[in-house]
């Protein structure tokens, strides 16, 4: 089997996972980060292992260009083979792509927010931005026809999960903390459409207007997204004993 070939049936099967909603697949489980305080515990440790995680990212990216140069070096594949790859690679996230985008920034509310008149006064929870409406606003954006999506400095692919542990994010083995920025290349008009028919979205607007989380939606002519530099493993439990 030629290196062409295995490049070529690796960006098949991630091409083929990246269906609608995976981030919700990986992700929810279940779980409401509003009311899940046991994973405040595990922020001290996933802090001072995102940087280690952001080099090694870089290094990944390095030694993938490597080996992508020396697999496009003679290795005799045809026109129509390099097209195939080109196309399966940019539905896997690993190839970058430009073109109209909108971008949906999310933040927690100030810190002295009141409820508005008409609204109960808040709890703590109401104040944050959480994992399920980040879940949100990338599945309506994959649902409107994306064809790829970034949040913050990172492209998404088929097993990429977004994850809340308290009030910071976790993407990839890196943590972030609020404004969340999330970019999507697209037909700005389906992008915004899909959001504003979002059930979900439809729900944090309210907290919107009712305490004053954050809520921004751009329109941009071209963006550039780069291509996921990362691992592809899969990662899954495996049984003790």
């Amino acid at each position: 089997m030629t290196g062409k070939t295995v490049r070529l049936l690796t960006a098949a099967v991630f091409a083929l996972a990246g269906l609608i909603f995976v981030t919700s697949f990986n992700t929810a489980k279940g779980t409401n980060i509003r009311t899940d305080a046991s994973l405040l515990k595990l922020s001290d440790l996933i802090e001072q292992r995102s940087t280690k995680n952001g080099a090694l990212d870089e290094s990944t990216a390095a030694v993938r260009d490597d080996v992508d140069a020396l697999a496009r070096r003679d290795d005799g594949s045809t026109k129509a083979e390099d097209l195939r790859l080109n196309a399966l690679e940019q539905a896997a996230g690993t190839k970058k792509i430009s073109g109209p985008a909108v971008t949906v920034t999310l933040n927690d509310a100030p810190p002295n927010a009141q409820a508005a008149p008409g609204y109960p006064e808040p709890q703590a929870n109401d104040l944050v931005i959480h994992q399920q409406d980040l879940q949100a606003v990338v599945n309506a954006l994959w649902k409107g026809g994306a064809k790829g999506i970034q949040v913050m400095d990172q492209r998404l692919i088929s097993t990429s999960a977004v994850r809340c542990v308290g009030n910071t994010l976790i993407l990839q083995g890196r943590v972030y903390s609020p404004p969340y920025k999330i970019t999507a290349v697209g037909d700005p008009s389906a992008l915004k459409k899909a959001l504003t028919v979002s059930p979900a979205i439809q729900n944090y607007q309210l907290y919107v207007k009712a305490y004053g989380l954050g809520w921004k939606v751009g329109e941009h002519e071209a963006v550039i997204l780069p291509g996921y530099s990362g691992t592809v493993d899969l990662h899954y439990a495996k049984p003790v004993g």
